[in-house]
């Protein structure tokens, strides 16, 4: 019997079982599903060994719930998820006809196929699927269940009290083959928030119970509240997932945890901080796909994407990336650095803490309580004949001095500064004592970010622009600009994702003259942006084109009267 790629199992004429006729199956070279008479290895196989067995894993097929009674609906039917993964075999939830279909990867093991036709008990079609395919495919289908298994644990109430001592971490956050209420709680939180694209899980305990929140977009929301008794036992969990210290709960601690979800690897950052009712706990989620970023995808304008470039090739100098906390000034550091990768280049970072770990880069971490600040760490790093050196904030006068120091003796410096615009860095740098002439002649670029939620082009839905808001932006009162809805597709807030809203400054030498004279911050911001958007303008296209909300505009934008005016 031979049953090519796309056709059903016949769910009436039972499969061959294993030791009998027809007992082995096997995938050749043509992509056909075929029945050998043993299970010993095939030539084109080579694998031995027993059929895998779901009953192994104390699982019943859906089969068995049927005849019990139960109603199992073709959406919802799975694998378990342990054995999905180990065998490369997942329900393809992704199929919109009423057929079952089953993914499997490329190279696994064919007779898994007979155990799967047992299991299920009904019809099945069979698709390949590449290795990073499948794996994104499982992540999905298996993460979708991440929140019902955080209710799950939590309605099992006392059982929570049992989780006193340190517990080993789940290899995997969709593996829950350990089935303590706390590790699927937790698991179930992270899975959850990783799917939906959280930056940070807050877990803040009161009086009334335990609260998870979720900065999604930027915006925090409540999904979760547990019953207050919870709390002690998740946080002991996380800090033993940390390798914090779980008998400390007087100081604040900081640590990380790597995790996979599925074939994606996840870094989380864990900051603790003890409050009235306990300890509050912020996960920071670091997707490490996001280190392998590239300025194209970073949705610079071309006119800046062209200035980043040149200045990204000048052989020293010092680039800055301005912007409040959590405006994406790492990311776009990272895209930079990616750009200047390509091996000719000794390219050293000094970070705080550091969030992706990029091949070919050499990354340090700062560590104060051993005395290795952001300057001990610039300095050591220029004993390293270094090409390139990122930094990851100038925050005082000594890192500025040495960053100064380090593009005039042949470097190319990149780094972070916290101001509102990309003018204000330079005032800045003044502030921190780095000499004007000095500061004039290593000064390339400075861009200045933000991020604004991006309107869902689905249920986005357009209006006038409102007698308030459009004199902010300095758009026409007759012009058209879009709100906020709501639909399944964005979760029902409008919004799905974000995107930069930028301004660049290149040092010419009419800025360099006025830096080196001292010049105001107005006559720079004047010729600077002459013939160039500012944060303000470029917020004002992208409520024009539709991409985001006029109050998204004005949150970001400088709105002083005078600027307003200059739009």
């Amino acid at each position: 019997m031979i049953i090519r790629e796309g056709t059903e199992f016949d769910a009436l004429s039972p499969l061959p079982q294993a030791g009998g006729a027809g007992g082995g199956l096997a995938l050749t070279s043509g992509d056909i599903v075929d029945f050998e008479r043993e299970p010993t290895p095939s030539p084109a196989s080579g694998r031995s060994g027993p059929r895998p067995d779901l009953n192994d894993a104390g699982h019943r097929s859906p089969d068995a719930r049927l005849r019990e009674g139960g109603d199992v609906a073709l959406p919802q039917l799975t694998i378990p998820y342990a054995f999905a993964r180990k065998f490369g075999v997942v329900v393809d939830h992704t199929d919109t006809d009423s057929h079952l279909t089953i993914a499997m990867r490329e190279g696994a093991e064919p007779k898994v196929l007979l155990e799967l036709r047992r299991y299920l008990g009904r019809p099945f079609g069979v698709n390949r699927v590449e290795a990073p395919a499948f794996d994104r495919l499982l992540s999905n289908v298996y993460a979708m269940d991440g929140q019902a298994n955080a209710l799950a644990a939590v309605g099992m109430g006392d059982e929570l009290d049992l989780l006193a001592g340190d517990m080993p971490t789940a290899e995997d956050l969709l593996d829950t083959a350990d089935d303590a209420p706390a590790i699927r709680l937790i698991n179930g939180i992270i899975a959850d928030a990783a799917r939906n694209g959280v930056s940070d899980i807050h877990i803040e305990p009161y009086e009334s119970g335990l609260v998870i929140r979720m900065r999604i977009d930027g915006v925090l929301r409540e999904t979760l509240r547990m019953p207050a008794n919870v709390a002690p036992v998740v946080v002991s969990r996380i800090k033993v997932m940390a390798r914090l210290d779980i008998a400390e709960r007087r100081v604040p601690q900081d640590g990380r945890m790597g995790l996979t979800l599925g074939g994606k690897l996840l870094d989380v950052r864990v900051s603790t901080l003890p409050s009235r009712a306990g300890e509050r706990v912020v996960l920071r989620i670091l997707d490490k796909e996001n280190a392998g970023i590239t300025l194209e995808a970073l949705g610079l304008p071309p006119a800046l994407f062209a200035l980043l470039r040149e200045s990204l090739a000048e052989p020293n100098g010092i680039i800055l990336v301005t912007g409040p906390t959590g405006s994406g000034k790492t990311t776009s550091l990272y895209a930079a650095l990616r750009l200047l990768n390509d091996g000719s280049r000794n390219i050293l970072t000094v970070e705080d803490p550091v969030e992706y770990a990029v091949d070919g880069v050499g990354q340090t971490q700062v560590n104060p309580k051993v005395g290795l600040t952001f300057a001990a760490g610039l300095r050591a790093i220029l004993r390293q004949d270094p090409d390139v050196v990122m930094v990851g904030e100038i925050r005082d006068r000594e890192t500025a001095e040495i960053a100064v120091q380090a593009s005039l003796t042949g470097h190319l410096v990149l780094s972070t500064v916290h101001t509102n615009d990309a003018i204000g860095a330079i005032t800045r740098m003044r502030d921190m004592k780095v000499e004007s002439f000095l500061l004039a002649s290593t000064l390339r670029a400075v861009i200045a970010q933000r991020l604004v939620r991006r309107l869902c082009p689905t249920c986005r839905r357009a209006v006038p622009a409102s007698e308030t808001v459009a004199p902010l932006l300095g758009i026409p009162g007759d012009a058209v600009v879009y709100v906020a809805q709501g639909c399944d597709e964005c979760g029902q807030s409008g919004f799905k994702g974000r995107i930069g809203v930028f301004e660049a400054v290149r040092i010419d030498d009419t800025i360099r003259r006025l830096i080196n004279t001292d010049g105001d911050e107005t006559a720079i911001t004047a010729h600077a942006f002459a013939r160039s958007p500012n944060l303000a303008q470029s917020a004002r296209e992208l409520v024009l084109l539709g991409q985001t909300t006029a109050e998204e505009a004005v949150r970001v934008s400088r709105r002083d009267t005078a600027e307003v005016e200059d739009v």
